[in-house]
């Protein structure tokens, strides 16, 4: 499972402010997005603190606080099935600072509230509502319910009644209708996140009044309309996401006002027009700038060239047209980057980069005749997408740095020659590989691959031999137009994926003649 280090700095944050109330809290808490790379033994240490405190204190053999009690059960109360039996410690009479997700700290109150499901494992879900009982715990100041599912209901109320709440992340649930026109009312509010739920309607323009927050989390909605020009007013926020939701217009030029930024996303909506001069001003700390997936034109902002701290750009399936400037030399430090599906066109210009780990350039205008040196070059590269970009060249004069992380390789639509065999031996993780509409000749009889693919499409070339078995393993095959010959396997696989070659014959075509 992912670490959402934004929760874990917040709760960082969080923790520091309490135990150390004459340190400067911003020197102990950790920005969410800047270190996607942190080893797991900061995550072990956050958790294994939190632990540690409860047993420290002293409270912890008493029982709960009868308010603290009486919401917390009403909680477990309104929750119609707990398959993983996530809430299987809470009893009444019992210790409530013990239970599974309740933290105390230094009072006998209960200050944070976490329970999580697994979003990669089955039955780690609840099923239910949020009981408004929960306004009883007036000393909460962190909640924290994230990946549970099937949690219903509309915005909870209960949360205008908890005056110390300064951490919300509501994530990943299934609570729906209009966000309050008053939500600016939670103005002590320093992260809100209700990400991957189902609100509707338009972000409110009250939320301008939320000026403490430094985390705005509202992706994965239905949010529709524009983004309010008052979210100028948010001066500390260093992390700003409104990606996947239905908001449309143009993204507002007010970023002057937000120094702090160092992660936005506004992908997957329906934004139009040029990219905000006012950009140009995150230039300093930007770390992360996601824009596809939305409807912007005009040319690449020379400006976006400044961004010396950039670690990802997506500009992605938007409609971006012209040359990429010269000076995207300077992004020395960009890790992913994503252009794909837009108008672009040559010269593609020479990156200065010491290792890029994701590169997407597909279906633009480019014509690279080769996969460029400092690609090649990359020690740390996982995702190659270079679909339609005019390479001419064989895969036998390729020899990467690397071969061994590679997860995603799509090179279709060149007119690439050779073999892939030499590379997809070679390769240990690697779960889709693409190169459809080339002009590779190899025999496929001798292709071997790593357990872990899931894709091979190597349609429209000049493949010939046998279908080995080993690709009734595969999620997704595509061997069509080709020269292959012979029985088929035993798969699972539709005649789509086999029809166009020279002699194939079995189930799904045609029987083979005796």
């Amino acid at each position: 499972m992912q670490m959402d280090w934004s929760k874990t700095s917040t709760l960082t944050s969080q923790l520091s402010s309490n135990l150390f109330p004459t340190t400067n809290s911003s020197l102990l808490s950790i920005n969410t997005t800047q270190f996607t790379t942190m080893n797991s033994s900061f995550t072990l240490f956050i958790f294994t603190f939190v632990i540690f405190l409860q047993c420290l204190n002293p409270t912890g053999a008493a029982t709960c606080h009868p308010d603290d009690e009486a919401g917390l059960l009403a909680f477990k109360a309104g929750i119609t099935r707990d398959p993983s039996g996530i809430l299987s410690s809470w009893k009444k009479g019992t210790a409530c600072c013990s239970w599974n997700g309740v933290t105390c700290l230094t009072t006998d109150r209960v200050s944070a509230l976490s329970v999580a499901g697994q979003a990669d494992v089955a039955g780690s879900f609840l099923s239910g509502t949020l009981s408004p009982s929960l306004a009883k715990l007036k000393h909460l100041d962190g909640i924290y319910f994230t990946d549970l599912k099937n949690i219903t209901g509309s915005f909870p109320q209960f949360l205008f009644q908890l005056p110390n709440l300064k951490y919300v992340y509501i994530e990943n649930n299934r609570l729906s209708g209009p966000l309050p026109a008053n939500i600016g009312a939670l103005s002590q509010l320093e992260a809100f996140s209700l990400e991957g739920n189902r609100f509707t309607g338009p972000i409110p323009s009250s939320i301008s009044n939320l000026t403490r927050l430094t985390q705005l989390k509202l992706g994965n909605n239905l949010l529709t309309g524009t983004i309010p020009l008052g979210v100028a007013n948010l001066k500390l926020m260093s992390y700003l996401n409104l990606g996947g939701n239905r908001l449309t217009g143009t993204i507002p030029d007010i970023f002057k006002s937000m120094p702090e930024l160092r992660s936005l996303t506004l992908s997957r909506n329906g934004f139009s027009g040029n990219l905000p001069p006012s950009i140009a001003s995150l230039a300093p700390i930007l770390r992360f700038l996601e824009l596809g997936h939305n409807k912007l034109s005009g040319t690449i902002p020379n400006f976006l060239s400044n961004f010396k701290a950039l670690d990802t750009l997506d500009l992605s399936k938007n409609r971006f047209s012209g040359v990429i400037p010269k000076s995207f030399a300077n992004l020395t430090k960009i890790f992913n980057l994503d252009l794909s599906h837009n108008l672009l066109t040559d010269p593609f210009p020479v990156l200065n980069v010491k290792g890029i780990e994701s590169l997407d350039l597909s279906y633009n205008k480019f014509h690279l005749n080769t996969i460029p040196k400092w690609v090649t070059s990359s020690p740390i590269i996982f995702s190659l997408k270079l679909a339609k970009c005019g390479i001419k060249m064989s895969l036998d004069d390729w020899k990467p740095a690397q071969t061994f992380y590679y997860d995603f390789i799509d090179l279709s639509e060149n007119e690439i020659t050779g073999s892939p065999a030499r590379f997809l031996n070679q390769t240990e993780y690697l779960v889709e590989f693409k190169a459809a509409g080339n002009k590779l000749r190899f025999d496929m009889g001798k292709l071997t691959f790593a357990k872990t693919l899931t894709t091979l499409d190597i349609s429209r070339n000049l493949v010939f031999g046998k279908v080995p078995a080993m690709v009734a393993g595969l999620k997704t095959l595509n061997v069509s137009h080709n020269h292959l010959c012979g029985k088929l396997p035993v798969t699972k696989f539709p005649a789509s994926a086999f029809v166009g070659n020279d002699c194939l014959c079995g189930s799904p075509l045609s029987p083979c003649k005796a």
